[in-house]
């Protein structure tokens, strides 16, 4: 059981709405059963005439509505004053609904469970015994007014099974107190245009769909292609050497690579007994590099105003025949970008797997040679001209020594590291510091880091983005792990591996 209070940082009730069928009741019911919290169904605060109006198939109108929602209302200041910690649910189909349930009440955190019209349809009509016809959702469709920006929800999407929903919905609750204060004047006009009706920032192009995260002077952009991180923006300074919106991905900016970062020998490796043959995606190297899922479409889970998750599954396919279900989330906190990629066995046997993400540092220099690298690491990974590792050595006496900042200067760098110094939160950190050194980025490695891979972009196909960023790239095993099992994780059936890191922008104020 989970468990916490409004002063550890959960909000001290949560509202979930949406329209029939969406699934509000089965959702809050597990939400409120995962917290330990008290749960209440608005269908309860129905008088008996709401009740045999909709079962006679008459939609309800304003003035029947309002003396139920005056009954929530109450039912919820009464939660409130008590200081207990409660899950409602109600479909609050209109703006003037949900105010009427949440305007002077800071501590309630709105969750709005969105699906297609096919997809509600098809769940009521698979519903018995239940006073709403199926006939009443085109009524109710025709008042809804999605949730709005400045009401900040957290909107989950309902075409996953409710557990997933409401993991979902706890991933993404878990913030700082001070987000469940609903802003007000100025505040809610700085966060109005943070989330689009639908969730989508951009149009789709090569990339999908993407998403935009705001919260105060941060944003960032998330694409639909790859779950990948395509932007990061603090005080309008950019954080990172992107790719231009609505363009294609080069050089593997913000990507995610699973289920193996870096490369594997030949694309062939022994696992269970078999002999696996992966794709050869480097060619000219004769390497199969990144992982699969690159260039998948993800799936839109969740999002809030400043955070957003998306998902995809690996199927079992030639050279990796394994079953995953990944999920990445991406959240602005007080800090910067934090970022959680959870992969999870669902297959009948134990798999191989490995992780790793790719954004390209920048602070503003025109090249990278100027600023100033700390790379807390130890040893180095030796590779051959294939970008393979032949051996480990201490970094002491190399110029590979970054463990006291320093400019880049002339050094190419395409290398691993390892022997990461952590601090006492767990966390390795990497920084890129402008000249003057009065700002810069920190990328911190957390949970299931291991490695750092450091590339200077030398090798780009196109020689203009040579050395205008710093590929910092977190890696929970070296490069060929699939090969030599070093620091693979072996996930065996409903497993889960986590993986987190994040970037901490200093001096952009």
């Amino acid at each position: 059981m989970e468990h916490g209070t409004a002063a550890g940082g959960l909000p001290q009730l949560v509202l979930v709405v949406g329209v029939a069928g969406s699934g509000k009741s089965t959702v809050g019911r597990l939400l409120a059963d995962r917290l330990g919290w008290e749960y209440r169904d608005a269908d309860d605060f129905h008088p008996e005439t709401n009740r045999a109006k909709m079962a006679a198939g008459h939609a309800l109108t304003d003035s029947d509505r309002m003396p139920w929602l005056a009954a929530i209302a109450a039912w919820m200041d009464g939660a409130i004053a008590a200081r207990r910690q409660a899950v409602v649910t109600c479909s609050a189909l209109k703006r003037a609904y949900r105010d009427a349930l949440l305007a002077d009440r800071p501590g309630v955190l709105l969750v709005y469970l969105h699906g297609s019209r096919e997809l509600l349809r098809s769940r009521m009509a698979s519903r018995h015994g239940h006073f709403f016809p199926v006939e009443l959702l085109n009524s109710q469709l025709a008042i809804l007014q999605e949730p709005a920006p400045d009401e900040h929800p957290l909107v989950v999407e309902i075409d996953q099974p409710p557990e997933a929903v409401v993991t979902a919905v706890l991933s993404l609750m878990r913030r700082e107190p001070a987000d469940w204060k609903r802003p007000s004047g100025a505040d809610t006009e700085r966060t109005v245009h943070a989330v689009a009706r639908d969730g989508v920032n951009e149009s789709p192009g090569p990339t999908g769909e993407s998403w935009r995260l705001v919260r105060g002077e941060q944003s960032a952009v998330v694409l639909q292609l790859g779950g990948a991180l395509r932007d990061y923006v603090v005080n309008g300074r950019p954080v990172l050497d992107a790719d231009s919106a609505g363009s294609a991905i080069t050089g593997g900016r913000g990507q995610l690579l699973i289920p193996w970062p870096n490369r594997v020998r030949d694309g062939r490796y022994d696992f269970g007994g078999r002999s696996l043959q992966l794709p050869v995606t480097e060619v000219e190297k004769n390497n199969a590099i990144h992982g699969l899922l690159r260039w998948t479409l993800w799936k839109l889970l969740a999002r809030t105003d400043d955070a957003v998750m998306l998902g995809t599954t690996l199927c079992p396919q030639p050279g990796y025949r394994f079953l995953l279900d990944v999920s990445v989330e991406y959240r602005l906190s007080p800090e910067g970008l934090v970022t959680a990629v959870h992969a999870t066995n669902t297959g009948r046997q134990p798999a191989p797997y490995g992780v790793g993400q790719h954004p390209y540092l920048a602070v503003g220099t025109d090249l990278v040679d100027s600023a100033l690298l700390t790379v807390p690491a130890r040893y180095l990974l030796r590779t051959d001209d294939r970008g393979l590792p032949v051996g480990q050595e201490p970094v002491d006496g190399t110029p590979y020594d970054f463990r006291a900042a320093r400019p880049i200067g002339d050094l190419r760098l395409d290398t691993a590291f390892t022997g990461l110094d952590r601090g006492p939160d767990g966390r390795a950190t990497v920084r890129l510091a402008h000249p003057s050194g009065l700002r810069g980025v920190d990328l911190w490695l957390g949970e299931g880091t291991h490695y750092v891979q450091v590339y200077t972009g030398d090798t780009l196909a196109d020689a203009e983005r040579r050395r205008r960023g710093v590929a910092v790239e977190a890696m929970s095993c070296p490069p060929d792990a699939f090969r030599s099992g070093t620091n693979l994780a072996v996930l065996e059936p409903g497993a889960t591996h986590v993986f987190r890191w994040g970037l901490s922008p200093w001096g952009y104020a």
